[in-house]
């Protein structure tokens, strides 16, 4: 089985978050870690375990308008320059059925409503997607960082639970 962490990252913090969870996933299962501008648009039997996370813009995942904001802002530093989350999830197909999880960075102060990996979660389910974990946020000292301290240890840890829940949910299945 294997999973696949797909992320949407302006200034590099929410790619930094992917690959720590990522790492805590490889330690049960076979994981790519991938940028949702090259990531695969149909999610067939292969993937038993979908990941995807991204900034959180004005209340919920980025849309065209914030992602231009965040781009002047980062410059040459940012990581993600074509679709984001919102369109990666709008355009997405599924063969078949697969756990899944959703996380978001966002800042630490000052603290505002709305999640994209909420939101996130929302369209997962709607495409059929089982939610294995709820939600998680990860933060940042202002809107372009630094990820506050200790966070890619928690993001690792995340990913290892991750992991262990779908083997262990897996092995129920197989056991039934």
């Amino acid at each position: 089985m294997d999973a696949l962490v797909g992320f949407e990252s302006m200034f590099g913090n929410t790619e930094a978050i992917a690959r720590a969870v990522g790492e805590g996933l490889s330690a049960r299962m076979d994981t790519e870690v991938i940028e949702v501008g090259a990531a695969p648009r149909v999610i067939d039997g292969t993937i038993g375990l979908l990941v995807v996370g991204g900034p959180t813009h004005a209340f919920g995942m980025s849309r065209p308008g914030t992602r231009q904001t965040a781009a002047q802002q980062a410059g040459s530093r940012l990581v993600s320059q074509g679709i984001g989350l919102r369109e990666w999830l709008a355009a997405l197909r599924v063969e078949s059925a697969t756990a899944s999880s959703t996380f978001d960075t966002r800042t630490f102060k000052p603290r505002v409503p709305g999640s994209a990996a909420r939101a996130a979660a929302k369209r997962l389910r709607t495409l059929g997607f089982r939610e294995v974990a709820t939600a998680e946020s990860f933060y940042v000292r202002g809107t372009d960082g630094p990820l506050i301290e200790g966070e890619l240890d928690r993001a690792r840890f995340w990913g290892e639970q991750l992991g262990s829940a779908v083997i262990e949910a897996k092995a129920n299945l197989t056991m039934s």
